[in-house]
């Protein structure tokens, strides 16, 4: 019997992993476990939005979790479960198919193949930042994005690589607030009748487009660096969050991002729950 090949291998070996209860249980975890990030996340905005001094991105929410009691021991947990949630999105790009067998399906087909794998890419990326901060890392996202951006702006044609990469960042985040807005969330979950599915669904509008703003903003800040050719314009979220504490009622625009915040590290939580994996 010839050996299968590398593609059906790993087909295989995708749908052996989704068949795995255990499997699907830390993918959910995983999503729990992000929700948990994103919860902190907007905490620490409503810090900054009330005069106080601390990093608001994923990175330093890992790092204020370290500062807790048996930190470590969470963080582990939460590296675990983003790896895991990682790998599922990683065998859900696999087994994408094209049931039409025209261009407009295999379109479909790497569209979500590449949805997924981009998914993948950023959970495990997260877990990893948890992992290293477990360990003793104190990663900073403004200062490593300033650093790229940087290195990108010192190379011939970095500026264009670092204007694409803020034109994507920025195309991210409108996506995140179209998907609110439509209510594009409910293909990927069953939520529950009631007032419960409903507060879940407010929830997720409020959170998306909340994460989408912030993803534009920062978009538009890389945009600016590269034109600028100035990277310490560049920056994370945390940068976003600046940029928005300079503005006209900036702590009242840092405020209602921070509780957008909140919506989405809550809905992501039970999203845990209720999504279709």
């Amino acid at each position: 019997m010839p050996a299968p090949s590398p593609k059906a291998a790993a087909r295989a070996a995708a749908r052996d992993a989704e068949s795995s209860t255990a499997f699907e249980v830390l993918a959910r975890a995983g999503y729990v476990a992000n929700g948990l990030v994103h919860i902190l996340i907007g905490l620490i905005v409503l810090v900054l939005a009330f005069g106080g001094d601390a990093e608001g991105d994923q990175a330093g929410a890992m790092k204020a979790l370290a500062a807790a009691p048996l930190g470590f021991v969470l963080l582990w947990v939460i590296a675990v479960a983003l790896w895991a949630l990682g790998l599922w999105h990683l065998a859900e790009g696999i087994l994408a198919v094209d049931l039409s067998g025209d261009a407009k399906g295999a379109a479909r087909k790497w569209g979500r193949r590449a949805a997924e794998w981009g998914q993948a890419l950023v959970f495990l990326a997260l877990g990893t930042i948890a992992a290293a901060i477990a360990l003793g890392a104190r990663p900073d996202a403004e200062a490593t994005a300033e650093s790229a951006s940087r290195g990108l702006l010192e190379i011939p044609g970095g500026p264009i690589v670092l204007a694409l990469i803020g034109i994507g960042v920025g195309a991210g985040g409108v996506a995140f607030v179209v998907m609110g807005i439509l209510r594009s969330f409910h293909k990927r979950m069953d939520l529950p009748d009631g007032k419960r599915g409903r507060s879940i669904e407010i929830a997720g509008v409020i959170g998306f487009v909340a994460k989408g703003i912030s993803l534009v903003i920062v978009g538009v800040l890389i945009l600016i660096a590269a034109v600028r050719t100035d990277a310490e314009t560049a920056g994370a979220l945390d940068g976003a969050v600046e940029a928005l504490l300079d503005l006209a009622l900036g702590p009242v625009l840092v405020g209602i991002v921070g509780a957008g915040f909140l919506a989405y590290g809550f809905f992501t939580v039970f999203r845990g729950r209720f999504a279709r994996m």
